[in-house]
């Protein structure tokens, strides 16, 4: 990073620029002639992702509004974006085996997220895929983690509650991270963090660890110098390095820990739910090796569970927040839902009169979710606008980390331009979500009521038109996990508070990383709901 900060290192990146771009368009122009194919046009090159990367999803979002599909042009390969429904259609579904994850994206990533399930193809990502489908689709893991997140979120509103007594402003968005890494760690892996109290020092290193070396693995798809970095240990992948220890030395401790105490279990049929749930994943992905455990390997998929269970939930809910306070109205109507939800499921008769917070957790139960359409439309239109992922978007355990594909061969997409063997294809959900073509006239209003019908009850759409959640084979095997965690979350907590922005002028701007982090935090204030007239 620190080239960038010379202006002889810009001056090198323009003349590479205009250099790429003439070795790209000669070739490309002669095989028009020769085979009469057409391709997207071209936006730029990949040194403008680099110039623009404070503001890249702003910068991608303009070029898509000029061209639903173009090109940005690299030393060695052309990388193609498009926010046109049909096209992406046809790269998750209709030829979902000519796009793959590719050489180009593992070396990308793999220093941080290895072998993991968004990292690779074949056989190693179709048996993650189905050891997670099948621990979603259990009772027992839906169970267990609702009782999670019910505790979790009943710690955050106490932190909450003592802050809205002192009227002093908090960062909501550190708060969810740490709560939601909790949660993970807690239904995933059996492990008691316990960040959000600031009682376990390790696991706050290794979640700040996390998220520098998240940003870090973001930054080299902008930074053509990063391999020479890597080699000489300096600059970014020096930083990297340092933060991959300290994430590796924590996971494998962990890893250590718990295979020391499956040995020890002798009598499975006694084990209780919560035991259960705590190993499951951790003995079916030890199958993997008959012989030994494979550490490295559960290595990585610790920390692929980690990323899509912790950044996305937290980064949505701190949107979520931020719209809320942008939109008073909007908040005022999911609070209004939530508590109504409440009372029908609870033996309490009035929801002021749940002024404790496990009492009122406990009321969100499943039967009031289903009730709380609002909110479910309210959340879904925060990820229309601010998608976790930004520059594609694959949700809970399936291939989500700018997970741009590779072509493997040849191809033509539907709306009629060519892409080559060895191009890189990625969709934009950030700029999808503000396409006027795509969302109306509208489309960069915070609206909720976009999502409901008539009689209020909440319609879904397209997954090829809203690609919070994916769609095809790599379909998101956690979308209503995802789900429940956020509205457990979000129903205890606006049902309990009015929030407000503690600076009004201060601009919101998010942080380009994998994940779209509200850049600095959200400070907010709140105030408790049931002492405000407007509740």
């Amino acid at each position: 990073m620190e080239f960038l900060c010379n202006s002889v290192g810009l001056t090198a990146l323009a003349v590479i620029s205009s250099l790429v771009l003439l070795l790209h368009i000669l070739p490309r122009k002669l095989q028009n002639q020769k085979k009469k194919k057409k391709y997207h046009p071209i936006g730029g090159t990949v040194l403008n992702q680099l110039l623009h990367f404070n503001k890249l999803h702003h910068y991608m979002t303009d070029l898509a509004s000029k061209h639903s599909s173009y090109r940005l042009l690299g030393a060695f390969r052309t990388e193609i974006y498009t926010s046109d429904p049909v096209n992406v259609e046809y790269i998750l579904k209709t030829n979902f085996e000519n796009y793959g994850k590719g050489d180009y994206n593992y070396s990308n990533l793999s220093d941080l997220l290895g072998d993991g399930i968004f990292t690779v193809d074949g056989d190693k990502w179709r048996h993650q895929r189905k050891v997670s489908s099948y621990e979603f689709s259990t009772k027992v893991l839906r169970d267990f983690s609702s009782v999670v997140f019910r505790r979790n979120v009943v710690k955050l509103a106490d932190i909450i509650s003592e802050a809205a007594t002192c009227n002093q402003p908090m960062d909501i968005q550190d708060l969810f991270m740490k709560s939601t890494l909790d949660s993970i760690f807690k239904v995933a892996f059996g492990v008691e963090l316990d960040s959000m109290c600031g009682s376990n020092e390790e696991g706050r290193e290794f979640s700040n660890a996390f998220d520098d070396a998240s940003a870090i693995s973001l930054w080299r798809y902008v930074d053509v110098f990063w391999k020479v970095k890597k080699f000489f240990n300096i600059g970014s992948e020096a930083t990297l390095k340092k933060k991959v220890k300290i994430i590796n030395d924590f996971v494998y401790k962990l890893i250590n820990s718990k295979i020391q105490q499956m040995k020890t279990q002798t009598n499975r049929s006694s084990v209780s739910i919560y035991y259960y749930t705590t190993l499951s994943l951790f003995s079916h992905f030890m199958q993997l090796s008959s012989s030994e455990v494979d550490t490295t390997y559960l290595r990585d998929i610790i920390l692929n569970f980690v990323i899509a269970g912790k950044d996305t939930t937290a980064a949505t809910l701190s949107w979520f927040i931020y719209m809320l306070c942008k939109h008073p109205d909007v908040q005022v109507k999911v609070a209004g839902e939530i508590r109504e939800a409440a009372t029908t499921t609870s033996t309490t008769s009035d929801t002021k009169k749940l002024s404790n917070f496990v009492e009122f957790a406990q009321s969100v139960t499943d039967k009031a979710l289903e009730k709380m359409h609002y909110l479910h439309a309210a959340i879904t239109e925060t990820l229309r606008l601010y998608p976790a992922v930004p520059v594609v978007r694959y949700g809970w355990f399936t291939v989500f980390v700018h997970d741009a594909k590779v072509c493997f061969s040849d191809d033509t997409f539907p709306d009629g331009f060519s892409v080559m063997k060895g191009d890189m294809v990625a969709y934009q959900p950030y700029a999808m979500g503000r396409m006027k073509a795509i969302w109306g006239d509208d489309c960069e209003q915070y609206k909720p009521e976009r999502w409901l019908n008539d009689k209020g009850v909440f319609q879904p759409e397209s997954p090829f038109k809203f690609t919070a959640f994916q769609a095809g084979p790599r379909i998101c095997l956690g979308k209503e996990f995802a789900y429940r965690q956020m509205k457990i979350f979000s129903a205890v907590l606006v049902g309990s508070f009015v929030f407000k922005l503690s600076d009004e002028t201060k601009p919101v701007n998010y942080r380009t990383m994998i994940n779209l982090h509200v850049d600095g935090g959200l400070h907010v204030l709140a105030a408790h709901r049931h002492s405000r007239s407007s509740s």
